[in-house]
């Protein structure tokens, strides 16, 4: 049965009419993880953020993974330009945000399509790389379509205090 209904969805860039559902995702996402009282008003945040992937698809990539019309999961791709090096003057990145199926709709490759979606599109948008930042229950999925880990990439949570950005005189006028 999972089979059937694999084939039957449909893995591809979000059409405008879609995005209230998408970003409807996001904010089940948050829901399912961090509670409803962390969420906020779906009624809020879903025209909201709707507006703002109007506003920043050029940037931001809506993919979505589709049964019947229903979208049952989403993956975002931010693109990203680069300083220019010796050679190549327009040079961009990828970076794999918000990847999430309904919960009811995992463990059939439906995340694995979406992924693979998200990284054709950064190749056609000629990315030198693509980055994500995963949960640790997808790791293995993301190593399963081609991510691996790489020494050279550090991660830094910026919050003022570790930072020392609210302190330093350098982020004054």
């Amino acid at each position: 049965m999972v089979e059937n209904i694999a084939e039957r969805i449909d893995v591809r860039v979000a059409r405008d009419a879609e995005l209230e559902q998408t970003v409807r995702l996001r904010w089940l996402w948050t829901a399912e993880r961090e509670g409803v009282d962390v969420a906020g008003d779906e009624a809020d945040y879903v025209p909201q953020a709707a507006d703002w992937a109007r506003a920043h698809r050029d940037t931001h990539v809506p993919h979505v993974a589709v049964l019947g019309e229903q979208v049952i999961g989403m993956a975002w791709l931010a693109v990203t330009p680069r300083v220019p090096k010796v050679g190549a003057i327009q040079r961009v990145s990828g970076d794999l945000q918000s990847c999430y199926v309904l919960p009811e709709h995992r463990d059939c490759g439906v995340g694995g399509r979406l992924v693979r979606a998200a990284m054709a599109t950064a190749a056609l948008h000629g990315a030198e790389h693509i980055t994500v930042h995963t949960s640790p229950g997808s790791v293995d999925m993301y190593s399963r379509n081609g991510f691996e880990h790489e020494e050279r990439l550090l991660y830094a949570e910026l919050d003022g205090e570790r930072s020392g950005v609210a302190d330093s005189k350098t982020t004054r006028p």
